[in-house]
């Protein structure tokens, strides 16, 4: 798998968010303004709410916006075979559960995108996952939820 195809992908899928977004958050900041929805009486708070929404979905454009910026300009590094996970290593992951991969990024944390028909999450160096496996190498073990032998994961690949 490719990292280059893995950032293309999370590319298309944040414009799509970002064009859905603006969608949402012009019809609601239309809602808002729009005369018919002036308050009926001191209890109706339809206007209010409205531009309340709007408010968020704005808010949530620009996170957007933000996220796509820096993906766009990111530009992951290669890593050795027995180098530690840092900021844009692809790490395969092996537990009771199955595999599964993740790329640690900048910026889109949460964000899964399906390239090649695999699977691959986007994590950030704030997640909780980002901070158990920093710093740790192909061969290693991650306690997925402490407390919970069962839940021990093996990092298999590092790329």
């Amino acid at each position: 798998m490719n990292k280059k195809d893995i950032l293309q992908k999370l590319i298309e899928s944040l414009r799509g968010l970002l064009e859905a977004g603006t969608r949402a958050a012009r019809a609601s900041g239309e809602a808002a303004t729009d005369p018919d929805s002036k308050a009926e009486n001191k209890y109706d708070t339809r206007n209010l709410e409205a531009s309340y929404l709007a408010r968020g979905q704005a808010f949530r454009v620009a996170e957007t916006m933000e996220a796509l910026r820096e993906i766009e300009v990111f530009r992951p590094r290669a890593f050795a075979a027995d180098e530690a996970i840092a900021m844009g290593a692809l790490v395969t992951i092996s537990g009771r559960d199955g595999k599964f991969r993740c790329l640690l990024c900048p910026a889109a944390g949460g964000t899964e995108v399906t390239v090649h028909g695999e699977e691959v999450l986007i994590i950030t160096p704030s997640s909780p996952l980002a901070a158990k496996l920093s710093g740790r190498k192909k061969g290693d073990r991650v306690e997925m939820q402490p407390g919970r032998p069962a839940s021990v994961a093996a990092i298999v690949g590092v790329e």
